[in-house]
């Protein structure tokens, strides 16, 4: 028998949360790969977009918190343009950022980052980190 994936199965209030925040259905994503292909940071990332979808399907938001996934996402909208469902991934993983901010955890203090890594990080990383402090 093939166990299919529905709300009913998941009963995570927070699932519910980052869907109402994003205005996103995670359970609209069947898993084509377009988002994580596209991902000019998808290197860096622990999870790729898709298993962000992937485990969030499965209630398994915690884990998502925890993944540096959601801080590395540049909210360039590269997976949102290309998702064929029209999901809007970075308002998810923004959703996932404003979730992890509200539990006072995961901010980053301009003043710890090394010199050396400043003059080699690209300005958007910057300031999308600087905005989703500041969100």
């Amino acid at each position: 028998m093939l166990y299919r994936i529905s709300k009913k199965n998941i009963r995570d209030r927070s699932l519910e949360r980052i869907e109402e925040i994003s205005g996103q259905s995670v359970f609209d994503c069947y898993q084509c790969g377009n988002c994580s292909s596209g991902c000019p940071f998808v290197d860096y990332m622990d999870l790729t977009p898709n298993q962000v979808l992937r485990l969030a399907q499965f209630g398994q938001i915690e884990r998502i918190l925890a993944s540096e996934t959601i801080w590395v996402c540049s909210t360039c909208l590269q997976c949102s343009t290309r998702c064929p469902k029209g999901i809007d991934v970075a308002k998810l993983m923004e959703a996932f950022r404003t979730v992890k901010l509200r539990k006072r955890a995961g901010q980053l203090d301009p003043y710890q980052i090394d010199v050396d890594d400043l003059r080699e990080l690209p300005p958007i990383a910057l300031v999308g980190c600087f905005r989703k402090k500041t969100a």
